[in-house]
């Protein structure tokens, strides 16, 4: 043989040799395939991340329902599953409860992944909320809507007072919080500890907050609210104006409110007025004793006298003059008569 047919050889073995390994590697691949094809795609439990968890997940809580897929065991998915009371759920397989109280539906979905390691080969889980029950909020009072509100994420609570319709015109000048559950509950997802009464610690507690903080946005007056939750905007306390105003009123006391202030909210004093006795009753809370101030208009416009705030429940009584109200008393009392009178024409 020359060297022409040798050379020939020799390209065609190594040609053979490069078609040979390439198919190994095929048949290799096709394997690695087939068998994720079995057992699923990765499972989430299986990754490791270091990322803080979103503030704004959901935590599952007791009372909601979840819905469970197993991928590729439908023997072992479920439709509907509750959490308990204890914030507890059962799943086939497991002998014991799985805690889903306070953990969001990636953190469940990677426990029970964990847990069916031992059944299951590279298990892949999906967990959904299908309905939110574990985390009602209610508001009340001096708003334009009250309601309960059912949370699916942190809400704060100037986002949850605009849900309501935000304050009502009789509102007053402080918002109020009653806690009814327990934040400490989901201080550790990390456990399969039960939710018990041991760890609440401040149940019935009340928050108050500055009404004008809150609406601006304050991050000290516009906390998260809790799940339970009771959000209270109380009405306005009241002073009232009455006597010898064009309009007697009664006033709001959403701000420290003077007496003068409030005559002209009254639409100031009628002629005839008496307005260096303008007189105030007062009535202490708990208390059946009045007392009396009198106030001299004059003097405050002259600024001689001093501008007395007004407290809740105060009275306002602007008196008419002596004389005029004689007057005026004698003429209300004949006007009547007088009109029922025949008349007769004299020629």
């Amino acid at each position: 043989m020359n060297k022409i047919g040798l050379c020939l050889v020799g390209f065609l073995i190594a040609q053979l040799l490069v078609f040979s390994q390439a198919a190994v590697a095929q048949r290799v691949e096709k394997t690695r395939l087939a068998e994720n094809e079995v057992a699923g795609p990765t499972s989430a439990a299986n990754v490791t991340t270091n990322e803080t968890p979103d503030v704004d997940t959901y935590q599952i809580g007791p009372g909601d329902i979840l819905e469970i897929r197993v991928f590729n065991r439908p023997q072992l998915s479920r439709e509907a599953v509750r959490v308990d009371a204890r914030g507890m759920i059962r799943v086939p397989l497991i002998e014991e409860g799985i805690r889903a109280a306070c953990r969001t539906e990636t953190e469940l979905a990677k426990e029970l992944g964990k847990r069916y390691l031992e059944y299951l080969r590279n298990p892949s889980i999906e967990v959904f909320v299908k309905e939110f029950q574990s985390q009602p909020v209610a508001v009340l009072g001096a708003v334009v809507t009250p309601g309960r509100f059912q949370l699916q994420r942190r809400v704060r609570l100037l986002e949850l007072l605009s849900y309501a319709g935000g304050p009502g015109e009789r509102a007053g000048a402080r918002i109020q919080i009653i806690h009814t559950s327990d934040l400490e509950l989901c201080q550790d997802v990390a456990t399969d500890t039960e939710l018990t009464g041991d760890s609440q610690t401040d149940l019935g507690s009340l928050v108050s907050y500055n009404l004008n903080d809150t609406l601006r946005g304050e991050e000290q007056a516009n906390p998260y609210v809790r799940p339970g939750d009771i959000v209270t905007l109380p009405e306005s306390e009241k002073a009232f104006v009455v006597g010898n105003v064009f309009r007697p009123a009664t006033i709001p006391l959403k701000e420290s409110i003077t007496v003068s202030q409030a005559i002209a909210m009254a639409g100031g004093i009628m002629p005839d007025t008496k307005s260096e006795k303008v007189r105030i009753i007062r009535q202490m809370a708990g208390s059946t004793t009045r007392t009396e101030i009198f106030v001299d208009l004059k003097g405050i416009d002259k600024r001689r006298a001093e501008d007395v705030v007004l407290q809740p429940n105060d009275i306002v009584d602007v008196p008419m003059s002596g004389g005029k109200k004689f007057l005026r008393t004698l003429v209300s009392a004949i006007a009547p008569a007088i009109s029922n009178t025949p008349i007769r024409v004299i020629r």
